[in-house]
């Protein structure tokens, strides 16, 4: 069976990372989630990942902080995610390049979109930490970003639901599931799916996205391989 794209944009959240300990890092978990991009590569799909930084902090809890000060914190978080999915990765066997949008030239290589694309096509998985590198954007922004940047065929956002709902279902038994649906909708509805500013990036790209449950690891090999699940956002 041939996947049915080349090159993806894996987005994880950083709560995915924690798993039940909702805070810090699950090797456990994080093997699980590893051991299914390694089945990807292995396939022959070249795969950037875009990390977040929940599990460590989140900057819209923080209080009377600075907004600017409490994102920066933030992207150190994704950072601190970034490296540990490169270790358990390249434990796996796959050959892993860190790329942050701070410069730490001491743990990781700056992003720059030309070495990350030579990089994939090489074979390398591409984590992609500190989000955009600019306060106030999340990292869902961050990767409808790269995910243009890069060209990738799909934009793979993986969630602690498996889809998209017109409400929270983990509120309303009556939440009515979407298999397809557009971004102008999601912006336009106030889905929460993700943000407004990463929405508009994907449908002002013609990006494809879809959105996932992360539960099982092994999803994310089966969207690859074009399996009917979660649910597809695009503009037509």
């Amino acid at each position: 069976m041939e996947p049915k794209y080349k090159r993806i944009l894996l987005k994880v959240s950083g709560e995915a990372l924690a798993g039940d300990k909702k805070t810090g890092l699950n090797y456990d978990v994080i093997t699980d989630i590893c051991q299914s991009i390694k089945k990807v590569v292995d396939a022959g799909v070249q795969v950037a990942v875009v990390v977040g930084g929940g599990n460590f902090w989140r900057g819209r809890s923080s209080g009377a902080m600075d907004r600017t000060r409490a994102d920066h914190i933030g992207m150190l978080a994704t950072a601190m995610n970034a490296l540990a999915l490169a270790d358990v990765l390249e434990s796996l066997g796959c050959d892993t390049r860190v790329q942050t949008a701070i410069n730490m030239s001491q743990v990781a290589e700056p992003y720059i979109r030309n070495r990350a694309v030579r990089h994939l096509d090489k074979g390398r998985v591409v984590i992609f930490g500190c989000g955009t590198g600019n306060p106030f954007f999340s990292t869902d922004t961050a990767a409808s970003l790269r995910a243009a940047e890069i060209n990738a065929d799909i934009f793979l956002k993986a969630t602690l639901v498996d889809g998209v709902y017109d409400k929270d279902p983990h509120k309303y038994d009556d939440a009515k599931k979407y298999k397809t649906l557009t971004f102008s909708q999601v912006i336009g509805d106030e889905l929460g799916v993700m943000d407004s500013t990463a929405a508009a990036m994907c449908r002002d790209n013609h990006m494809k996205m879809l959105v996932f449950d992360l539960s099982r690891p092994d999803n994310i090999y089966d969207a690859v391989m074009g399996e009917d699940i979660g649910t597809v956002v695009y503009e037509e």
